[in-house]
C-alpha cells in the first residue's frame, strides 16, 4: 500500500532545507530554460549556493537551443548575485541515440522519461565530479511534467553517482504562475514546445 501513497515532494524539499540548520550548501541546478528557472531560482538561492547547468540535447533545432541558452544567461545577469553557470556543448546525438525508436510514444511517455534520465544522469555526474553537495532540476515547475517521474529519475541518478538529489515539485506554491510573472517582468522568451521536435509536432 505504501507505494500507492502520493509523495509530497515540496514538503520533502522543505524538510531537507530545515535539516540544513541555516547552512547554504552548494547545489547544481539543471535548467531547461530561463522562464522555468526564474521561480525556481527565487526559491532556492536563499538556501543554496546555486550553479545553473544548461544541458539539453533534446532541444532542436540548434538555433532554438542557442536562443534558450542566451535567455538563461541573460536572466542570470539580470538577477545578479552569486549564482554560477555551467554548460555542456550541443550534443543532440545523445538524444538521437534513443529518441527515434520512441517516436510513436505520447508526450509524457517513455521517450520523455528517457529524456529526463539522460539529463539528470549528466547533472548528477557533473555534480559529483565538481564537488556539489546537492543537485536538482527545474523540470517539475512545468504543469506538463509529472513530478513523480522527474523525481524518480533524479533519485536514480543520485544513487548511481553517489550525490544527494533534492526532491522538489516546483509547480507547488504557485511556482508555475510565479514563473509566468517573472518571465513577463524580465521580458523572457517563452518557447511554445518542450524542446524536441516530437513535442513541437504534438502541439
Amino acid at each position: 500500500m505504501g507505494n500507492d501513497v502520493k509523495r509530497n515532494y515540496d514538503r520533502e524539499m522543505e524538510a531537507e532545507i530545515a535539516s540544513m540548520g541555516g547552512r547554504r550548501p552548494s547545489l547544481l541546478l539543471h535548467s531547461c530554460c530561463g522562464p522555468c528557472s526564474s521561480a525556481v531560482l527565487e526559491r532556492l538561492r536563499e538556501h543554496f549556493r546555486v550553479t545553473v547547468l544548461y544541458y539539453n540535447p533534446n532541444i532542436e533545432p540548434e538555433e532554438e537551443y542557442s536562443h534558450r541558452k542566451a535567455e538563461q544567461q541573460r536572466l542570470l545577469g539580470l538577477l545578479g548575485g552569486d549564482t554560477g553557470w555551467m554548460e555542456c556543448g550541443y550534443d543532440h546525438e545523445a538524444f538521437e541515440a534513443f529518441a527515434p525508436g520512441m517516436a510513436g510514444e505520447p508526450e509524457g511517455g517513455k521517450r520523455c522519461l528517457a529524456c529526463f534520465s539522460m539529463r539528470l544522469d549528466k547533472t548528477a555526474e557533473l555534480a559529483k565530479a565538481n564537488g556539489f553537495e546537492y543537485f536538482t532540476t527545474t523540470l517539475s515547475v512545468s504543469p506538463h511534467k509529472n513530478a513523480d517521474n522527474v523525481n524518480r529519475a533524479g533519485e536514480a541518478a543520485g544513487e548511481r553517482y553517489g550525490v544527494k538529489y533534492l526532491y522538489a515539485d516546483f509547480k507547488k506554491k504557485n511556482g508555475y504562475l510565479r514563473s509566468l510573472q517573472l518571465s513577463a517582468e524580465y521580458a523572457l522568451y517563452r518557447q511554445n514546445y518542450c524542446g524536441c521536435l516530437y513535442s513541437r509536432d504534438s502541439r
